[in-house]
């Protein structure tokens, strides 16, 4: 046994998976000791984009500090699109006869130098159609609010007369330190459809899946094991029996069945227990398969035949004689099973038959939530794209895994 873990843990794609395993469930253990808000709470808007997000009253109220800097250039760069500087290049080049070598679209500042200096509404523009005509006076105009610099007045109502009383001004080279706000939000990963903090509830979504996968596992390589050994060390009636069942659930594909029984449930009856019962259920036909073939080439070994002599029972034989010699396979079938599990959560909640969504989130609902509130189509990627890199990143490390300790066990895998 010791030797044996010695191997597995020498195993670099062991090493490996099982880093990154852990990594996912120390994360998911420490994460909610030190953030302690609900994965399911609503603090946001509709995909939010990833960032520091502070409260614009305490804003105003916070002490500021006046700095020397030119704050338009950093407006333009960030207010000026791709596709709106490409315009402005398009009609230098067209109507100012401006050399197309000295447009450069990704430099906003001298972009708008050249625009300041050559566009005027007024000048032949032949060809160009009345709607692009009004595009460029509404994109002129814009720039001349962005360049100007407009002060910000803040008033109070004057409750005797009624009048507005002006506070203070706010000018664009006042700064405030972020430090100084007290109410301010970080949201790593933006928010979701429903306004939650995608990062808090990826970490909890991760955690339920794993759950899912766990019990899944469990059932099907428990209901795998069981029959694996009875079909294959009883024979007879007994094999002929589970080999029918295992055959039908095999020439039917076990997805549709999971499918099936998924929608005869109804959703508020869809735990995340149930979900994980329903997935193991119909998850363990080819564990049975492989442990079957395996007892088959064990049950008459000497060893195996001395025990019969020697009168022991059937549990006894089965569980001291064969069992330890298909325990590493059987191990090796439950990490899978769990991968497995984890992935086909993720498939019947995107087709909305995975667990209750008021209840908890999983990595599928998360899926389900991003694609329909069209999240791609928003280019809200950080509401879908965390989400499969964590299904990708949990197969990943338990198939490694897998493979590590198949490398182990199997002689013909050995270097």
């Amino acid at each position: 046994m010791k030797n044996t873990l010695k191997q597995i843990f020498h195993d670099k794609k062991f090493i490996m998976g099982f880093i990154i395993f852990i990594a996912i469930l120390a994360t998911i253990i420490i994460y909610p000791l030190v953030v302690a808000y609900s994965p399911l709470e609503m603090v946001g808007g509709l995909f939010y984009k990833p960032g520091t997000y502070v409260s614009v009253s305490d804003t105003v109220e916070s002490k500021n500090y006046s700095f020397k800097m030119d704050t338009s250039a950093v407006k333009l760069e960030s207010a000026l699109s791709m596709e709106d500087r490409s315009q402005m290049g398009t009609w230098l080049e067209n109507y100012a006869g401006v050399d197309i070598k000295d447009i450069d679209i990704t430099d906003a500042k001298g972009l708008i130098k050249l625009w300041e200096k050559y566009y005027d509404p007024n000048n032949k523009q032949d060809g160009l159609i009345a709607a692009k005509k009004k595009y460029y006076v509404r994109l002129n105009t814009k720039i001349d609010g962005i360049l100007e610099d407009t002060e910000i007045v803040i008033a109070n109502e004057d409750e005797a007369t009624g009048e507005l009383v002006v506070n203070s001004t706010i000018t664009s080279d006042l700064f405030v330190n972020i430090n100084d706000i007290p109410n301010q939000r970080t949201f790593y990963l933006g928010t979701d459809n429903f306004g939650r903090d995608v990062l808090t509830e990826l970490v909890y979504a991760t955690k339920t899946s794993l759950k899912i996968g766990l019990i899944a596992g469990v059932i099907a390589t428990g209901i795998g094991l069981i029959f694996g050994l009875l079909s294959g060390y009883v024979g007879g009636i007994v094999d002929d029996i589970i080999m029918f069942l295992t055959n039908l659930f095999t020439v039917i594909p076990g997805f549709v069945i999971l499918i099936l029984i998924s929608y005869s449930v109804g959703q508020n009856a869809r735990g995340v227990t149930l979900v994980a019962t329903i997935i193991g259920l119909t998850s363990w036909t080819w564990t049975t398969r492989s442990v079957r073939a395996q007892v088959i080439s064990l049950r008459n070994r000497d060893h195996v035949n001395l025990s019969k002599l020697s009168g022991h029972s059937l549990i006894r034989i089965v569980l001291t004689d064969i069992l330890p010699y298909v325990a590493s396979y059987v191990v090796m079938a439950f990490i899978l099973q769990i991968s497995s599990g984890i992935l086909a959560e993720a498939q019947l909640s995107m087709l909305g038959l995975g667990p209750a969504t008021t209840k908890v989130t999983t990595l599928g609902l998360m899926m389900n939530w991003a694609m329909s509130y069209k999240a791609p189509l928003s280019n809200a990627w950080w509401a879908f794209v965390p989400v499969i890199l964590s299904i990708a990143l949990i197969s990943f490390s338990l198939n490694l895994m897998n493979t590590g300790l198949d490398q182990v066990f199997n002689p013909q895998l050995r270097d």
